[in-house]
């Protein structure tokens, strides 16, 4: 039953899913969801078992690249035997996670044994003060602390990813790029994303654009263009006086990136978006209870879920949510 490799209707292989483990975090970004947050009850959450299942059957599919996101993964019982169980699928060439890196100093050598192979933390200011501003719970020295802990662990080419929010910290930029060059790691810097309703702030007047974010490091750098990928969103660069690291731009707004899509998310209550800036989704909880230990099953729900998957979103710069369900909902 298996076709091996996952195709939309567009000619488009998918061969990447990002899989959420939790909704659940122990920050509350203002980019990401609100102060206040109602979470799942745990009886509506995927268990590790079916997580896994699901992985397994995407594999099986021909995905090559998954990704482990929340909310936080690292918040989720059981994510260091997840993670051991999902590496270990034949044709699985690489398990990899987002994190804030709150709970890296503690579980950074487990997951490396693990075979976890790579790491983005998500990094929004080097001022402590405002870093907690940002994230309203984050301390930002147990953050660099994680990001310690990653690199003594055998952690390379770990990335931050920074959203830059214009008036926030977007007078940061460089001063983040030169962090990373010092520490070697890659940096993405991203558009913020129109997911959920928020009140915080207006999106309309934080927009900043991956354009100007490259005029401010270009002040101070001089950028080498790269056609190198990761099988991402991410637009890459080399610093000429740094060229072991990357600089990525992720731009939803300026710069659409749909017509090479090639991944799927799914929620950790089960739903497989095919976009993520659409509500297309198929319900792969439903099968997975109501055929347990079905994997025929839930490989032809995943095949016939790809007709589904759109051409491309429709993000807009303004205050409207085009989506309602906020970032920790959708995986990272």
């Amino acid at each position: 039953m298996s076709q091996r490799v996952l195709t939309d209707g567009f000619a488009r292989n998918v061969d990447y899913l990002r899989m959420s483990v939790t909704d659940r975090c122990d920050f509350r970004c203002v980019y990401c969801m609100a102060e206040n947050m109602t979470f799942l009850p745990r009886q509506q959450v995927l268990s590790t078992e079916e997580l896994f299942q699901v992985a397994q059957s995407f594999v099986a599919l021909g995905t090559r690249k998954i990704r482990l996101t929340g909310g936080e993964p690292l918040v989720r019982p059981g994510i260091v035997d997840l993670c051991a169980r999902i590496a270990g699928l034949p044709g699985l060439q690489e398990l990899c996670m987002t994190t804030n890196g709150s709970q890296l100093e503690k579980l950074a050598h487990p997951l490396r044994a693990a075979g976890l192979k790579r790491l983005n933390v998500s990094l929004d200011s080097l001022e402590p003060a405002r870093f907690r501003e940002l994230t309203r719970t984050g301390d930002l020295n147990k953050v660099i602390a994680g990001l310690d802990a990653a690199w003594d662990a055998g952690f390379r080419n770990t990335k931050l990813n920074c959203v830059v929010m214009k008036g926030r910290n977007d007078h940061e930029i460089n001063d983040l790029v030169d962090f990373a060059i010092a520490r070697h790691l890659d940096i993405t810097f991203i558009e913020e994303m129109p997911l959920g309703v928020i009140s915080e702030h207006s999106r309309a007047e934080s927009f900043f654009s991956s354009d100007q974010v490259r005029r401010l490091i270009a002040e101070k750098h001089t950028l080498i263009d790269s056609a190198e990928s990761t099988r991402g969103p991410s637009r890459y660069c080399r610093p000429a006086d740094a060229p072991h690291m990357r600089i990525g731009f992720i731009s939803p707004h300026s710069h659409n990136f749909c017509a090479t899509c090639n991944r799927v998310r799914l929620t950790v209550e089960g739903r497989l978006l095919l976009c993520l800036g659409n509500e297309h989704s198929a319900d792969l909880k439903s099968v997975l209870r109501n055929f347990p230990g079905d994997q025929g099953k839930l490989e032809q729900s995943i095949i016939e879920a790809m007709k589904l998957k759109p051409y491309r979103h429709n993000f807009e710069v303004n205050d409207d949510a085009q989506v309602v369900r906020f970032m920790n909902m959708t995986g990272g």
